[in-house]
């Protein structure tokens, strides 16, 4: 059974919520279950929480008992996401209404990402290589499914880093509805005009330390759908200098075993880059072996998949004020984390002219 409690709104901004008069730190959908105001009972699941969850370590508001049972849907809408839950809601899908205008056919190429922390690097270094290019979002499971949870996403639009934002599949929550990646992938080209994707999970992974079991593998259907749709398809691997678990340092399990059960080619851009003068923190792993993780990663295409080198400027999009932390661990402590993507980013741009 779910573990839900009932609970009282402390304060809405940030929420904090008093269960068993205790305050814990909570989050509320408000497209889905409205808005939430000191006083209001509310029914939370405190599952995570409770868990102590390195992501995700906060109650969710599973409905409002005091202004959250009015709703009225949405009219005329009849394809659900989350659907036979109770959190069950009625979408317009992107395909429906890309079916329906139309549009030219194109091909622009498609980044998938093995987790959220690589989306705000990637995008920034691809408006870096070319500006103005019009990158759109697709985000997929194996992470957090709420689009609205991601402030990535919000600062990205903002910025005018990031031409949209598609969820697909489990995943809600988006400026459009995508019942699949290649519905989703498919609508960008003919409805969205997007020059080029990226594509991956929400905030957080999964992850059970087995080479099958993580939410790494969302990055191989992903994959598989630009691929079956004919477009380029690049991948931003998973690199780390500095993260204290072995299976994730240097050449991350999660991007081995994609690589390993992938079905065709792809492209991964990896970083050019000095890493010598950047500090690794207090970990004590020594400097980063850039060459030896490099070698890991071409051992693990066996020549299947093209290792292409691109430059970064980690110093630039550490002065950007966009996301430079993962997991506690900032840009300085580990920079290879930050230089894998703002490669991938970098390639991703470059395909886009290349096509041109």
């Amino acid at each position: 059974m779910l573990k839900l409690r009932r609970g009282v709104v402390a304060s809405a901004d940030p929420l904090i919520v008093v269960v068993d008069g205790e305050e814990r730190p909570a989050w509320a959908d408000r497209s889905l279950v409205g808005e939430a105001a000191e006083g209001d009972e509310v029914i939370v699941n405190t599952e995570a929480l409770d868990l102590g969850l390195g992501s995700g370590g906060f109650d969710v508001v599973h409905v409002n008992l005091t202004r959250g049972l009015g709703g009225g849907g949405t009219a005329g809408e009849r394809v659900m996401k989350l659907n036979y839950t109770s959190l069950q809601h009625a979408v317009e899908p992107v395909e429906v209404v890309a079916e329906v205008e139309g549009g030219e056919s194109a091909s622009p190429p498609v980044l998938v990402l093995p987790l959220h922390g690589h989306l705000a690097p990637a995008c920034w270094a691809a408006a870096h290589v070319s500006p103005g290019l019009r990158v759109g979002y697709v985000q997929s499971a194996g992470g957090a499914l709420p689009g609205a949870l991601s402030r990535d996403v919000a600062d990205l639009r903002e910025r005018g880093l990031l031409a949209g934002h598609v969820t697909a599949g489990p995943a809600y929550g988006g400026e459009s509805e995508a019942i699949s990646l290649v519905g989703a992938f498919d609508a960008a080209v003919r409805r969205l005009g997007w020059e080029a994707i990226v594509c991956g999970p929400g905030p957080g992974i999964l992850g059970s330390a087995t080479s099958y079991g993580h939410g790494g593998l969302a990055a191989l259907d992903g994959a598989h759908a630009a691929l079956a749709l004919g477009l380029p398809t690049l991948l931003s691997p998973r690199l780390s200098g500095a993260d204290p678990r072995p299976r994730h340092r240097g050449l991350s399990h999660h991007t081995a075993s994609v690589l390993e059960l992938l079905l065709a080619s792809v492209r991964i851009p990896v970083p050019e880059i000095e890493l010598a003068g950047w500090p690794t923190g207090d970990e004590g792993f020594g400097e980063v072996d850039l060459p030896s993780i490099l070698d890991a990663l071409h051992e693990v295409c066996n020549d299947r998949h093209d290792v292409a080198v691109e430059p970064v400027d980690l110093e630039a999009y550490a002065a950007s004020g966009l996301p430079a932390r993962t997991m506690g661990r900032t840009i300085a402590q580990d920079p290879l984390f930050f230089a894998a993507p703002l490669a991938a980013g970098a390639g991703l741009a470059g395909a886009v002219r290349v096509k041109g």
